[in-house]
């Protein structure tokens, strides 16, 4: 009698809230969202740095409500499909090029597309492999881009494993070290949550602003 109760739950998930989403579906959903939003197009809007961080929380027990998550799994999860979504949505650019976002109409696909290539020619295939992994949206498109721009296969699968491990155990990690050292810590998870996304972006703030350092005329400033 409990299964149209458990199965009307599900289906009332809000994917767009981490919490939502891991009460669904735990450890597995972390691994398929991972997936989806790295190697689908569709996966784009996914919280995928807020889920690996309240993830990472919940592992703690610190936090109150009936979701536990275990640690170990999780990290596994999390980086499976990082990895292979990653993988994934470079294999598709290649095959089908730039077909799969000509047929978006979503505007922010398609911002996410340009600085996706913009990040590609400034900071060269490594670096921007890298540092896609840290923001929304273009961690998404990055992967097809960089197929359909024939990025060299071997660069892309090194330094997609590289970011996607530093990206996906990091702020899983993160979570857990917090959700450790503070009692009750989940009162306060949408400023943490914002934090971490704001310190994830920190690279590449911080390239962006080397960038426009190393580009400024010699003395433009007096």
């Amino acid at each position: 009698m409990s299964t149209p109760v458990h199965s009307a739950s599900v289906l009332a998930v809000n994917v767009l809230d981490a919490h939502s989403l891991l009460a669904a579906f735990g450890v597995l959903g972390v691994g398929v969202v991972m997936f989806a939003e790295t190697g689908l197009l569709v996966g784009f809007f996914l919280p995928g740095d807020s889920l690996l961080f309240t993830a990472g929380l919940l592992c703690t027990g610190s936090a109150e409500g009936s979701v536990h998550l275990s640690l170990g799994p999780l990290l596994v999860a999390a980086a499976a499909g990082a990895l292979a979504g990653a993988q994934c949505g470079y294999v598709l650019g290649r095959k089908a090029g730039g077909a799969l976002l000509a047929r978006s109409r979503s505007r922010r696909l398609h911002e996410g597309a340009r600085r996706a290539e913009e990040l590609l020619e400034r900071y060269g295939c490594a670096k921007a492999i890298v540092l896609a992994r840290f923001v929304p949206v273009v961690r998404t498109v990055l992967n097809p881009v960089a197929g359909a721009l024939e990025v060299p296969v071997r660069t892309f699968a090194l330094w997609q494993v590289v970011g996607g491990l530093v990206w996906s155990l990091g702020l899983t990690l993160a979570g857990y070290a917090l959700g450790s050292s503070i009692p009750n810590v989940d009162r306060y998870l949408l400023p943490l949550v914002a934090l971490i996304v704001f310190v994830s972006m920190v690279p590449l703030l911080a390239e962006v602003y080397r960038a426009r350092r190393e580009a400024r005329p010699e003395g433009g400033l007096k």
